[in-house]
């Protein structure tokens, strides 16, 4: 297995596996209200048997060169994570995004973690377009997709239902020459 370091604080990237189902669900349990607030994670992981699904899909998407998902641990504590919800390796084009529980939020681990994935898929993979879709009222994630240098493309007017509420999405995207730009730059 590997882990990437995500700075000196101790945070590291890891892939999560279906063999990781109990920790997932833990960590789902502890941040279950938080990160539901915006995010259907929360609603499709509630045992141990839709945690296993859940991380099973993602493992055939890994498979299928169609998606990837990995954990953000600090103190070898699973925290959150980030993942290509979609990817399409012939067109070019994929979908980042994350989540986190509340201990872990403001320290910058999403940003330094999807940098990490951003940086593969445009380096290893010749993604050329990376989109970060959030609902509007997600500050946190759409100050993410600032942070990254991504171009909001347009807001998805009430384009969703989550826990019964319409929600508008932004899409924020950024280029491959955009993403070695800004990474060469100081």
């Amino acid at each position: 297995m590997f882990a990437v370091s995500l700075g000196d604080d101790g945070a590291e990237l890891r892939p999560l596996e279906p063999w990781r189902d109990e920790e997932f669900l833990a960590h789902m349990d502890r941040g279950r209200e938080f990160i539901g607030r915006y995010v259907g994670l929360a609603d499709v992981v509630t045992d141990l048997a839709s945690s296993r699904s859940f991380l099973q899909s993602y493992a055939a998407k890994a498979a299928a060169d169609t998606g990837r998902i990995y954990g953000i641990w600090t103190d070898d504590k699973l925290v959150g994570g980030v993942l290509f919800r979609t990817m399409d390796v012939g067109q070019g084009v994929a979908e980042a995004g994350c989540w986190l529980e509340p201990s872990a939020a403001g320290r910058g681990l999403v940003t330094r973690a999807t940098r990490v994935i951003i940086d593969w898929a445009v380096e290893e993979r010749g993604i050329h377009r990376v989109e970060w879709h959030a609902s509007s009222a997600n500050a946190a994630s759409v100050a993410v997709a600032r942070r990254l240098g991504m171009t909001r493309d347009g807001v998805l007017r009430q384009s969703y239902v989550h826990r019964g509420t319409r929600h508008d999405m932004e899409v924020w995207s950024v280029l491959a020459p955009e993403w070695r730009a800004s990474r060469q730059a100081p």
